[in-house]
């Protein structure tokens, strides 16, 4: 059964998150966005600490993890309505137990770690006292993971890392990183790479720049480029067996572009809302921007990319909770795709209608948000080339050199099936000399059809 609405309790739940984060999380943004992922001094965190234990109060944290992780196990489609409201602050994924990178490392420590593991690594990331670090891209490779190569060699009781990583995100702030090299260069890259707990401050471990993004200063940004120089790692500290890191990378990213794609929702919603308060409030040549039918154009198109992006979200959301994240790899991809390209569209529009306050540094529109969201995670082309499989695979090549909708074979192929079923009917000699003078009269009259079948015939094997 198909159903749009939100279960009441849960929507009151949806009402105060809504109102928490607009009220209490929001100004933390303004006033202390660039310290998310940092451990924050007194007197900040006892309000940081004070807003998360509401959460728990409220049975909201960390709610993509199960009950035996201190989450609710919520579904993706509750999920995806929460992250419509998160979505909108940097601060409150990190007061809710839900801020990437840590929910999708938290995830595959939780179904690949050992009791030993989730007691160290884990534990702590839950509990909101840590960050962490996925390590994965190289610079030569970029998103091509098959291109990797950090190699990790068994010494004994000990795996020795080295290799160089470009932007791992959040380094320079968490205590522990998840790394992703290859042991075993003989067989396949996907066979042949594993993943690897190390501690941020193993030696070692050498960060060459923290390179920040496009409007930040040099040395200020959180995405390292580190090079592990012989980083000595206990065997215990493998995560998820030998030879199995994409296994593990892929519960990983699946879920994680879903979750982009659900707090894209709640970026292109603000957008969209400061768009049509300056259309609604900026007056020229004597009438409201709004009464302007290019800023009307502008705003119907940005709420039609929202309205079918976030249902496309919200289904793919359900499909999850009905399969699992790889049976629906395909809407994961489209969705991936589309927050690139609506966040983005509806950031430039937002932009364009604030004129020379848009691109000041009075206001902050993020149209750069779009274009990382294109980059993260993999690129559009990669999860459109995917799309493009994974709908061919439904699809088969015509039987001849001549497309099926093609006007003769279709005319033709109607006649036959059109014959075929008076025939079932067992019409009486009237009715199918009725039926006779029907056809005769339509597009498949016995002449035309036999001119068709005979160019048919003619040409399909010389095409």
């Amino acid at each position: 059964m198909w159903d749009f609405s939100t279960d009441p309790e849960f929507q009151a739940q949806l009402d105060w998150m809504d109102g928490f984060v607009r009220d209490r999380i929001e100004p933390l943004d303004a006033l202390f966005g660039g310290l998310t992922y940092h451990s924050v001094d007194e007197p900040l965190r006892t309000m940081i600490a004070g807003l998360k234990a509401e959460v728990r109060e409220r049975g909201l944290w960390a709610c993509h993890l199960g009950p035996e992780l201190g989450g609710q196990g919520f579904g993706q489609l509750k999920l995806a309505l929460m992250n419509e409201i998160l979505g909108r602050s940097s601060w409150a994924p990190i007061v809710f137990g839900c801020a990437a990178p840590d929910t999708g490392n938290a995830e595959i420590i939780a179904h690949y770690g050992t009791p030993e593991q989730k007691e160290r690594w884990l534990t702590p990331l839950l509990e909101g006292e840590a960050f962490s670090c996925y390590s994965m891209t190289e610079p030569q490779g970029g998103a091509d993971p098959t291109m990797i190569r950090t190699r990790a060699v068994r010494d004994g009781d000990e795996w020795v890392i080295t290799g160089e990583k470009f932007f791992s995100s959040n380094l320079r702030t968490s205590s522990f990183i998840i790394v992703m090299a290859v042991t075993d260069p003989d067989v396949s890259p996907y066979r042949g790479m594993s993943m690897f707990l190390v501690p941020s401050d193993a030696p070692g471990i050498e960060v060459l720049a923290n390179i920040g993004l496009g409007h930040e200063p040099w040395g200020e940004g959180m995405h390292a480029h580190v090079r592990y120089d012989g980083v000595r790692v206990p065997a215990e500290n493998l995560l998820g067996g030998e030879g199995q890191a994409f296994v593990v990378a892929q519960t990983r990213l699946g879920g994680g572009r879903i979750h982009h794609a659900m707090r894209a929702v709640a970026m292109a919603r603000r957008q969209l809302d400061a768009m049509c308060e300056r259309a609604l409030s900026r007056q020229t040549k004597g009438e409201a921007l709004a009464e302007k039918q290019l800023v009307q154009d502008a705003v119907a198109d940005s709420w039609i990319q929202l309205q079918a992006f976030r249902l496309m979200v919200l289904h793919t959301a359900w499909l999850i909770d009905q399969s699992s994240t790889a049976e629906a790899r395909r809407q994961i991809a489209a969705c991936k795709v589309l927050a690139a390209e609506v966040l983005s569209d509806i950031a430039r529009r937002a932009q364009h209608l604030h004129g020379a306050l848009g691109v000041s540094n009075l206001m902050r529109f993020p149209t750069d948000v779009g274009t990382m969201m294109g980059i993260m995670d993999g690129p559009t082309e990669v999860h459109k080339v995917s799309v493009a499989r994974s709908v061919l695979k439904d699809h088969r090549p015509s039987d001849d050199a001549w497309p099926t909708e093609f006007g003769p074979k279709r005319v033709v192929r109607a006649r036959r099936r059109f014959d075929e079923l008076v025939d079932e009917l067992a019409p009486t000699d009237e009715q199918r000399a009725g039926f006779d003078r029907l056809v005769q009269s339509s597009a498949a009259a016995d002449v035309t059809v036999a001119q068709m079948q005979a160019y048919l015939d003619a040409t399909a094997g010389n095409l």
